[in-house]
């Protein structure tokens, strides 16, 4: 028997801004969110965040270096926080992360086994980032993995379809939010 948790991943304000995930992507993870408290099942969002002054960012990571110089990311900034349409409770687990997996300096794995979690349920943003990079981290980690494809979010739909079609299959179920409530539904 499997101990399943819900991520939700790079769902913060400045992200969901930047990339133009509007209200029916919101709504889609607001109802994956509802639907696994309903089955019991834990919810951990994840974040990325930086320290003030940036001393965990290389000046040799291209990508990290472009988020930090538009003043994104930074630990208490008003754009880090998870989007209030989404918002955790009291109850749940928050893990930052310092890279684009969310095992990548952060204790998400310290979580998982201090709960016995040994099954993974995927919503994020972007596609081509968190969520492929910690697919293929929890993938290593011999995980069962769930994507939410719907729940998932990119600005470029063509990379989108390709990884939710043709590249997550081979590591993970991939479902839509209804599709995986009605499944676990009590």
């Amino acid at each position: 028997m499997t101990n399943s948790a819900l991520l939700v991943m790079d769902v913060q304000r400045s992200i969901v801004e930047i990339t133009d995930a509007g209200s029916g992507y919101l709504r889609r993870v607001r109802k994956a969110i509802d639907g696994a408290r309903a089955a019991g099942i834990p919810v951990i969002y994840v974040v990325i965040g930086f320290r003030p002054g940036h001393p965990d960012v290389s000046p040799h990571h291209r990508a990290l270096n472009t988020i930090v110089q538009a003043g994104l990311f930074t630990e208490g900034d008003p754009g880090t926080g998870i989007h209030p349409d989404v918002a955790p409770r009291q109850e749940d687990v928050v893990v930052t992360k310092r890279r684009a997996s969310a095992f990548s300096g952060s204790d998400l794995d310290l979580v998982l086994r201090a709960r016995g979690i040994d099954s993974l349920i995927l919503t994020g943003i972007a596609t081509s980032a968190v969520v492929l990079s910690t697919v293929c981290q929890a993938n290593d980690l011999d995980l069962r993995l769930t994507v939410l494809a719907d729940a998932c979010h990119d600005t470029d739909s063509e990379l989108h379809r390709t990884l939710t079609e043709r590249l997550f299959p081979l590591w993970s179920d991939v479902l839509t939010v209804d599709d995986w409530i009605d499944a676990v539904a009590p």
